[in-house]
This record gives C-alpha cells, structure tokens and sequence, in this order.
C-alpha cells in the first residue's frame, strides 16, 4: 500500500510539468523565446565577458565595457565549483524549457515543503500550485528577474529541510537544507535569501516552543546543531561569490559610503554604511495598496496607458477616450509597477481561515511573520518602523525596493491556508464544530470584497496626488472626475471577481462539511477555482506579448550608423560617451546598450563603484573635458536635432596610458575631487597623501623620445610597452581597485597607486620594460577551495542518508 501512494505522490509532479506547458503554450512549443528588458541589458553589460569566456574558455573577473572597468563579481559571476550544483539544477527542473522550468521548479520546490509537513499528496499540490501562481512570480518571469525567480523557488525546500530536521530526520533535514540552501545562494539574490530569514527564524521559534512543550529540548538543540552544520555547508559551497560579493560591497554604491563630505555630497550620502533611505524607500507599498492581495487591480495593475485596460475603455465616456492614452492606469503609491502582489481571493480566504482553525505554533509564526512583511512593505508610509529596520538591523540598509519583501507574505498565507485545508480534509466535521470561525472568516473576506465592489469610495479616491491638485484647476475637474469614474470601474470589477471567488471557496468547504460533496470532487472543485483564479490574472502580465523569436537575443541591439563608425577603429581599447542615449547627459551613465558594442564611460548597474559615481556626479555629468580625456574618452555619440545620431572623435583623447611631469598631493576626497576640476591630466597627476610610499618622493618629468603604449587587451590582463630614459610615474586610463590586481614589471611585483581619483598610476624604473596588469584575486583560489571541500560534504550526507535508509529497510523482515 505504501508503495502505492508513494506512485500517487509523483502524479502531481507530471500535473505541474503539463500546467506548465499550457500556460506558456503555444509559444514555447513554436520555439518562441521571453526576452526580457532585465534580459537585454544583461546581455549588454556582459557581453565582452560572455565573448571573452566562448573564446578563451576563461572566465574574466574584470570587464571594461562599462563604467570604464569594473569587476564582474556582480555582473556575471561564475566559478568552477558551480559546475556541480549547475549539473543538478538540470536535474531537478527535468531538462525543461525556460520559462516552463521556472514554473515548474516554483510548484516542486512548494510541493516538497508540503510533503514534509505530513499533508496529503493531493492537498499539496493545490498548494502547490497556489504558491507559483501569485501573480508577482510572473509578473517577475516577464520583467527578466530570473534569478530572484530562482532564489525563490529554491527557498520552500531549503524550509522543508529546516522542519525535517526538527522532525527528528536529522541527517535528511540537514543534507536537504544545506542543498537546497547552496543552490538558493548559488542563484545570487542576496535580498530575497535575506528575506526569507525572517521565516526561517519564526519557524525555529515555533518548533522551539513545540519542543519546550513536549519536553524534548535536547531533540530542538540537536536538530539546531545540524542545521547551523547545514547552512554553514550550503555557504562554502558558494565561498567565492558570497566572499568577493561582500568585499566587493564595500567598494561599491551598495555598501561603499563615499568619502566625499562636501554639502554636495549629501544626496548620495548613504544611511549608516549602506544605501540612502529615500533610494532604500523609493518603491513603497501604500497602505491601501494592500488590497491587492485579495483584489488584484485595486491600484489599476501594471503602470502603462490607461487606454490599454479594456475594462477602462468600455466604462470610459466617448469623449474621454482619446484621454485615456494620456493617463496611468496605475494610481498606487510607487513611482510605476510592472504588477500587483496578488495571492488570490480563495487563498487569501482559506489563510484567515486557517488563523482560527489551525493551533499550532508554525501558525503563530506564519502569522506574525505575514503581518510583520506587510508593514515592512509600506516603507516610507510606515517609516518608524522602517527607520527602525534600517538603523538597526543588520544589512536591512543594503536592500532597495521594500515593496519586494511582500515575496514573505506570497509564501506565509499559501502555507497557512494549506494547513487549515488540511485540518478540514482531515475531519470535515471541523467545519462544524468551528462554524463561527468558518462564517467570520467568510464575512471578513467576501465582505471587504463586496463592500468594495457596492462602496468603492470608502476605499480610494482613484487619483495620485498630483492628479488630484490638477482636479481642483479650472477647467480640469470635469477630466479628472471621468478618469476616477473609469479607474473605479477597474476597481469594482476586480472586487466583484474576488467576492465571487471567495463565495465559491466558501460554498464548496460548507458542501464538504454537510457530506454533499465527497473529497474528492471538492478537492477537484478547489482546484479548478484556484487554477480559474490565478491563471488569467497572471496572462495580464505575462502572455505572448512577451515572447520573441530566438532572432532577436541573437541580435538584441541591432548596430547603429554611429556603431559601425566606432567600430572601424581596430585597436584595442579605446572608450566611448553616448551622450544621445537619453534627453540628457547623465541618461549616458544609466544605459546599458553602448557597452554591448564598446568600451563604455557609462553603463547600466545597481552595484557600480562608488568613487566612480562620484565621479559622475561631480565631473561626468558635466562633461569636464579633462576628465573626459583621462579615461581615454576617444569618440562622442551626439544627437542631431531632427533624431539621428553623429559621432564626434575627442582628439584630446590621452591613450591608454602616458607619463606626467608632476604630482599634486592632496590631503582628501574632496581635495581631490576639486582638483580634477580644473587641471591638465597630460602634465598633472592628483594623489592623496595616503598612496606617497607607492609613488615616491621624486618625480622625474618624461625626457624626449619616452614612451609608453598598450601591446595587448584582454578583459583581465593588460600590457603595455614603455621605454624611459630615467623613468618616471606612468598613469593608466584604467580604473583603480584597492585588490585583486597584481602589477609586474617585466615580471617582478610593483606597487600600484591611485591618481585623479580613479584611475592607476604605477611609477616605473628607467630603461625599455614590458608592465601587465593581471586581475587575478588570491581569495578566488582559497575560496573555491573551501566550496569544493563544502560540495564534497553535503553529497556525503545524501550518501550517508541513503545508506541508514536501505540500512533500516534491509533490518525490516519481509513478508514471504
């Protein structure tokens, strides 16, 4: 028998894998690809990496196509000792297409968690599905955040392990948590991890308490042990890139605190050591916004034209119509959305439910940690509390976008109402006994959804802040009124969809309880609500629109006049301003497609060095034509008035690298950052006092016929030729950074300094030499060792987990 429902355990397995298909059909099946804004500029900004590693079968850790250099650390990081956890990634998704593997990986990873809290194979595929259908995973698929949808799909079986451990299955717990756990930090999407130990910490409170009461605490620290084993395993597997991701933080805009401490410098002045408040705030949920949860466009869905919403169009007067293009779907409280946090009406009905009905502590804990997500969610329209986080939490100031930590609550009410389902399917009676908790939880749910369909001014205005100043203008009132009247409309027909549902839920477990339906069909009866819920909600956001054929990720960018022009310069490196990126210069340091053809000034990354935004804030942004020329700035795309674009070459251009005649010591960022205002790079390098003992004393001015010049290019490694009669300080027009490079002379160590605020400058013996630069940290090396040692011990724990498991089985006498 046992045998039997294990087979009947995997069906659901082949049930995800068939949904998965039908929802991405018939796109994925005509070979249609999703090709992401997120996609595109990843492909962008990695694309000199990318080539390099096909060529070589090298992995650069630097990259010069944008922000004149920067490390790959956060670009696209890989190491060997990924290859493994990789090969297993395949595995576990099956081998299955993207983005029908997300899906599916999403649904198996809720279905384990599940499995392990004892509930029905059938229950947990409802859950299953429940989980990976809330609409922000899809909404997420479709903007091109795949790694974050990874890193969430990653995350319920890591928990599965927790509870297995605290279960008494030790070694399994373990060996799964600290799998699941590698290949969760393998996906590289720190904040969502970061996240979710708010629930990883709730769920050991909760056992801790279940154990106190049974007076097993021995059983609780044991089960602690093992799993403080398990995550220390799952992140040595990934030393290298959590290692170098936290030193290179600190370099970086995520972590680094500027050293500038002129007034100028205040906006970007972070909070403590990490990000500004108002950057950590900027995409807060609001209050109302909330609502969300039970009805998905109660903020209008999406940001994008209002004519865009049929429902919109059809409640819209004639004559407002042609308005309707004018004007934001969107009305919430964020700068714009790509879609609402939507969990579903019957799910959100079954997790209040389940407050009542389900006494356990992992209750409380869910509880209490969906509360605690949703406030923290609000952000700047609840800023003690986040004030509080930022100032005192540790790393919460690293982390943009607090609206996202809401993936917390996505997880917590699924959970929760599977558990109340499992209560109600395990003794349908409970309904009963529990009828006045059954009704609440009803009239709560159906009622906020009724009330808001009948009443929908009780619960907005349906206009953002300046629209509602713009109202009280002459002439405007009239306008804006319509616009509320047809976002209201939007508004009611979601909340009359929600109370539907929540009926449906409701009658179908009161049909249960009074034996008119079996199990079984209102398990199927749940399904199909569920499934008819989640599914047309998630084809707003993502739908063939999104799909392209494979032709255009061959060619993402197709080349511009202005890029064949660059182009036909063959030397090797040489870098380019796209000043006609956007309607202003500082457009050209937030755009990636200029480094998919070139050695860009600008670029496009959340992460970038912090002395180098300095930089673009102070000097770039200005096109200081000093600073311009010391990066080695040697063409200039301009716009042209009627759109097209010119290229204009720089003949101020200073090369790869040059000797000076002198060095102005300075005493601080700011007297270095004025310095590079006005000054002649050619003649003139700027130094802080700090780096006197790489320089020197004495510098030698460049004699007649000294040179210097650049023999060869790769991402990581750089030559040069020079001859000096007497020597002297050389500058690179690369961009300095305090480790990983290692600076020879004719192969023997020198010392590298910084110059003009970012860039390298190395001074050099007399005589006809050859200088590389080669970016190779020694900490990659020691942390690839400690991850290949950390692989070695979870696969031991399978093994070993296997072994006790045949081990027992072979103990048990069989039957003849």
């Amino acid at each position: 028998m046992k045998s039997h429902r294990n087979l009947w355990a995997l069906l659901p397995v082949l049930l995800f894998i068939v949904l998965s298909f039908v929802y991405f059909s018939p796109d994925v099946i005509e070979g249609k690809i999703l090709f992401q804004h997120d996609t595109q500029q990843g492909l962008a900004i990695g694309h000199e990496a990318q080539v390099y590693a096909r060529e070589s079968g090298e992995t650069p850790r630097w990259t010069g196509s944008l922000f004149s250099g920067m490390p790959t650390f956060q670009i696209s990081p890989s190491y060997s000792s990924n290859t493994p956890l990789k090969a297993l990634q395949h595995v576990y998704n099956l081998w299955l297409v993207s983005p029908v593997s997300l899906v599916f990986i999403m649904m198996l990873g809720f279905y384990i968690l599940l499995l392990t809290l004892n509930v029905r194979w059938y229950l947990a595929a409802f859950g299953a599905i429940a989980y990976a259908f809330s609409s922000y995973f899809f909404i997420i698929i479709a903007a091109g955040h795949i790694w974050k949808f990874i890193t969430l799909a990653y995350i319920p079986p890591t928990i599965a392990g927790v509870i297995l451990a605290y279960r008494g299955k030790y070694l399994l717990g373990g060996a799964l948590a600290a799998l699941f756990g590698a290949l969760q930090i393998m996906s590289n999407h720190v904040q969502m991890s970061y996240y979710f130990l708010f629930v990883i910490c709730a769920v050991v409170v909760a056992y801790g308490v279940e154990h106190y009461r049974s007076h097993t605490m021995p059983r609780f620290f044991k089960a602690t042990g093992v799993l403080v084993v398990a995550a220390l395993l799952a992140v040595g597997a990934n030393a290298s890139n959590l290692y170098h991701t936290y030193k290179y933080s600190k370099e970086s805009m995520r972590g680094g605190h500027t050293e500038l401490t002129s007034p100028d410098a205040d906006k970007s002045k972070p909070a403590g050591n990490g990000l500004d408040k108002e950057y950590i705030t900027q995409w807060s949920y609001g209050k109302m916004e909330t609502l969300t949860l039970l009805i998905p466009d109660s903020k209008g869905g999406a940001s994008g034209p209002l004519a865009e919403n049929e429902r919109a169009v059809k409640a819209a007067d004639p004559q407002l119509r042609p308005y309707l293009s004018q004007v934001d779907r969107y009305w919430g409280d964020q700068p714009f959305t790509a879609g609402p946090v939507y969990v579903g009406a019957l799910i959100f009905f079954l997790f209040v439910l389940g407050c009542f009905i389900v006494r356990t502590p992992l209750k409380w804990a869910l509880l209490v940690v969906t509360i605690l997500t949703i406030m923290l969610s609000w952000g700047k329209n609840m800023m003690w509390l986040t004030d509080w986080f930022i100032d005192y939490f540790p790393m919460y100031n690293r982390f943009r976008t607090v609206s996202s930590i809401l993936v917390v609550a996505e997880f917590c009410m699924p959970l929760l109402a599977v558990l109340a389902l499992k209560k109600i399917f395990d003794d349908p009676s409970i309904l009963s006994r529990e009828k006045r908790w059954f009704y609440l939880s009803g009239g709560i749910v159906a009622g906020i959804a009724l009330l808001a369909a009948l009443a929908p001014g009780l619960f907005d205005t349906f206009l953002k802040d300046y629209e509602l100043e713009a109202a009280g203008q002459p002439g405007y009132a009239e306008l804006f009124a319509g616009i509320a009247e047809v976002r209201q409309a939007v508004f009611t027909a979601d909340a009359w969809r929600s109370f539907i549902i929540v009926a449906l839920g409701f009658a179908v477990l009161w049909l249960l309880c009074r034996k008119k339906l079996t199990p079984t069909v209102a398990m199927i009866a749940l399904v199909v609500i569920l499934v008819g819920d989640m599914y047309p909600v998630n084809k707003r956001y993502l739908n063939s629109k999104n799909f392209e054929t494979p032709a255009r990720k061959t060619n993402p960018f197709p080349m511009t006049d202005a890029d064949r022009y660059i182009l036909q310069d063959k030397d090797m490196n040489y870098r380019v301003l796209n000043a006609a990126a956007g309607e202003t210069l500082a457009s050209a340091f937030s755009e990636p497609r200029t480094s998919y053809y070139h050695k860009s000034i600008g670029g496009y990354h959340a992460a970038k060095l912090r002395r180098y935004q300095d930089l673009i804030d102070r000097q770039l942004v200005n096109a200081n034509p000093a600073v311009l020329n010391m990066l080695n700035t040697r063409y200039i795309i301009q716009p042209l008035e009627d759109g097209r674009e010119t290229v204009v070459r720089n003949p101020g251009a200073l090369g790869n690298a040059w000797f000076v005649s002198e060095v102005k010591w300075v005493d601080n960022a700011d007297a270095e950052m004025a310095a590079i205002t006005d000054f002649d790079p050619s003649h003139t390098a700027v130094a802080d006092r700090h780096f006197a003992r790489e320089i020197g004393d004495k510098i030698v001015p460049p004699a007649v016929g000294d040179t210097i010049y650049e023999t060869g290019y790769k991402p990581d490694e750089l030559t040069y030729r020079y001859r000096s009669q007497q020597g002297g300080l050389a500058v690179f027009s690369e961009i300095y950074f305090p480790w990983g490079w290692q600076v020879t002379v004719d192969g023997k160590p020198v010392d590298m300094a910084r110059v003009n605020y970012v860039l390298r400058a190395v001074n050099l013996p007399a005589g006809e030499h050859e200088v590389i630069f080669r970016f190779d940290p020694p900490s990659v090396h020691t942390t690839e060792a400690i991850a290949y040692v950390s692989l070695f011990l979870i696969l031991a724990a399978f093994v070993g987990t296997g072994f006790v498991a045949w081990k027992r089985r072979k103990s048990v006498p069989q039957n003849s």
